[in-house]
């Protein structure tokens, strides 16, 4: 069982920045592949950026690439997603995933599809200004 509790999030003017902090509960944090979701109300949820047990792989969705960077903290049991260069259809609320696989032996596993992650914080809103 994992506890996900998102904060950073906040309102922002358009190419500012915002860092999204995730804090897990349990000791088994570096066991599981994490991820940023993000949704707008009346729209399904979107895949933001996401990384592996280990912190060495990460993959982002294409309308951030190059402005947002997630980063994971095993020791702190910490995943964040500094965000940069924001624009008002960044607007959303922000959500953290954890997922794991047994399939994933070596911890390589970068997942970007929603249905991978079982355990999801509340959202943080995101709320960029033009």
């Amino acid at each position: 069982q994992v506890q996900l509790v998102e904060s950073g999030g906040g309102l922002v003017q358009a190419g500012g920045s915002l860092r999204l902090s995730c804090a897990a509960s349990g000791r088994t944090f570096n066991r599981y592949y994490m991820a940023w979701f993000r949704q707008v109300l009346g729209k399904e949820r979107e895949f933001v950026a996401a990384i592996n047990s280990n912190g060495g792989r990460a993959s982002a969705a294409d309308s951030v690439l190059g402005r947002f960077t997630i980063s994971r903290d095993n020791a702190k049991s910490t995943v964040s997603l500094q965000m940069d260069s924001l624009k008002p259809e960044d607007t959303a609320v922000y959500y953290c995933a954890a997922g794991s696989n047994i399939a994933d032996l070596t911890g390589s596993f970068v997942a970007t599809d929603a249905r991978d992650y079982r355990y999801w914080g509340q959202g943080t809103q995101v709320t960029v200004s033009s």
